[in-house]
């Protein structure tokens, strides 16, 4: 049985503007996955339905695991808000299906449920600012260039579009709505009416109207939108009205019409249109001079050409200029001197400094090995100059990694083939959140492998192993010890059982304690809680 994905937009949030099919959708569906806040506000559809909730930032994660469900052929659920096509999760799913070699007619089925996106329900509440061309423009860089977003900014301001902001500022992001501000007073009246919406059709809904000059006095966020009139939008009543321009041709304060109706789309009556006023037998002769004009330069220029042996100059001529703005690529990795060696060489610095060059980044992290972010369209070249000089290279992100000791500089070499083996068996393999075993070769267990989220320790020629420490916070705890003397020919084995459960049944963005927490049982081996017994309170982030 083929499994479905459905990639649904629910609209502003209230359920008197969720479609009915979106609905349906949602109540059908084996499982619903999508980021918290949009979850919660759903919940009352929601039945016996599995859910799978994550937190900002974890796009990617969401659309991969909607896939992998689907093809064990489940009913997927893929939730958004506004509509899921308009920067919402439709794409992302096509991309990571695409990624996977997808067919519409062998592969899972999909279908995309529209709803009703930002600025069409910000729009009914501030009025009818709407009523001509308009476009979105996301402020958020995060993915797309700022440059990029900046000439998007400009071309709408100089074209006299409506303008509406999605993403115009967050907790980190506080300068880019000052900087749109900055373009589109360089092209419109500080007076052109601006509408701030917070939470369209929600509890919390709130709605402020202001101009272009003095809406960065009020309250902007994550959860605003902001539509910023054009040159004709005014205020009556605290509305914002654009016009569509019927004023041209139409009297709107009396019943009686100066043009009749068979009268109004003649061209002497649009004279702002392309034929300019000029009707259809006038146009078609200037049409025909121009041709007959353009004809004759046109072979004129070929003869001169032929004179001048040059032709090329004239087709450059002809060329239509086209805009470009290629994804720029960051190539992420990490590299170390390798899985028990610790140190660098010279080589390996210069080489690093070369590639990283000006535009790139590196950093050391506590997990022995420097992080590089180098924006090229060609990552075959940077990681064959890597391995050259022998380095090891790994990818960072949601994915396996063997952090081991040094081994004393190799004095202690017995469990250093295992460390290695895992790592080739298993390094680089994607899993729902990052994972890191830790491999310590004795006893003494100083690089601290048992508070990694595996804890692998060889001890009397044996190894102990240690499950789901916690990594991070002020509850962090080590893992639980759950073996004793497991027999090396079996250690590789073992983990590899425990990581692919892992990475088949867990949830995205769901770190490996928790798993270990909520499944109650890995390959045997039972949960045990390991936190600390004390009250401690919570520290939000930045606390």
């Amino acid at each position: 049985m083929r499994g479905k994905l459905l990639v649904i937009g629910f609209g502003p949030g209230s359920f008197e503007h969720m479609t009915k099919r979106a609905q349906e959708a949602i109540q059908e569906s084996d499982c619903i996955i999508g980021y918290k806040t949009y979850v919660e506000l759903i919940q009352d559809l929601l039945t016996d339905q599995e859910i799978i909730s994550t937190g900002m930032s974890e796009e990617v994660s969401r659309a991969q695991a909607a896939v992998r469900l689907a093809e064990q052929g489940k009913k997927v659920a893929v939730i958004s808000s506004g509509d899921a096509g308009v920067y919402g999760m439709a794409g992302l799913v096509y991309e990571v299906l695409i990624e996977k070699g997808w067919k519409e007619a062998t592969g899972v089925s999909i279908e995309v449920i529209p709803g009703i996106s930002a600025i069409n329900s910000c729009a009914s509440l501030l009025g009818a600012p709407i009523m001509h061309d308009a476009c979105t423009i996301s402020l958020s860089d995060h993915l797309t260039p700022w440059d990029l977003i900046e000439k998007r900014i400009e071309a709408a301001a100089q074209a006299d579009f409506v303008v509406t902001l999605y993403n115009p500022k967050s907790g980190r992001r506080t300068l880019q709505i000052q900087e749109a501000q900055r373009i589109l007073l360089k092209y419109r009246s500080p007076a052109t009416p601006v509408g701030l919406v917070k939470s369209a059709y929600r509890e919390r809904e709130k709605i402020e109207i202001t101009d272009l000059e003095h809406m960065l006095d009020y309250e902007i966020g994550m959860l605003t939108t902001v539509v910023i009139g054009n040159s004709t939008t005014f205020l009556y009543d605290n509305k914002m009205i654009t016009p569509r321009g019927y004023q041209r041709k139409y009297t709107l304060n009396t019943t009686e019409q100066r043009l009749k109706p068979h009268e109004r789309l003649r061209h002497e009556n649009e004279p702002w249109a392309l034929h300019k006023g000029i009707n259809d037998a006038v146009q078609s002769t200037r049409v025909k001079q121009k041709i007959n004009i353009e004809t004759s330069l046109q072979l004129a220029l070929e003869a001169l050409s032929k004179v001048e042996d040059g032709s090329k100059k004239t087709q450059q001529s002809q060329q239509n200029i086209q805009v470009s703005h290629p994804i720029t690529s960051i190539f992420e990795l990490a590299v170390s001197p390798g899985i028990a060696n610790k140190k660098f060489t010279s080589e390996q610095m210069i080489t690093l400094a070369e590639v990283v060059g000006s535009e790139g980044t590196m950093e050391y992290t506590p997990h022995h090995q420097i992080y590089l972010k180098i924006p090229t369209n060609k990552p075959e070249v940077i990681t064959k100059k890597l391995s050259d000089v022998d380095f090891l290279i790994e990818p960072i992100g949601d994915v396996f990694q063997v952090k081991a000791c040094d081994f004393c500089d190799g004095d202690k070499k017995d469990s250093i083939p295992h460390a290695e083996e895992l790592h080739q068996k298993l390094s680089g393999l994607e899993l729902p959140k990052e994972l890191k075993v830790g491999f310590n070769g004795c006893g003494m267990a100083c690089f601290g492998a048992v508070n990694e989220d595996i804890g692998i320790i060889f001890r009397k020629g044996k190894f102990d192993l240690f499950l789901g420490a916690k990594t991070v916070g002020r509850t962090a705890h080590a893992g639980q010890p759950v073996a004793e003397g497991i027999e090396p020919d079996k250690i590789v084995e073992v983990i590899e059982k425990i990581i692919y459960e892992y990475k088949e049944n867990g949830h995205p963005n769901e770190r490996f304690f928790k798993y270990f927490k909520r499944v109650g049982n890995i390959q045997g081996y039972t949960y045990k809680d390991m936190t600390p017994k004390i009250e401690i309170e919570p520290a939000p982030c930045g606390d």
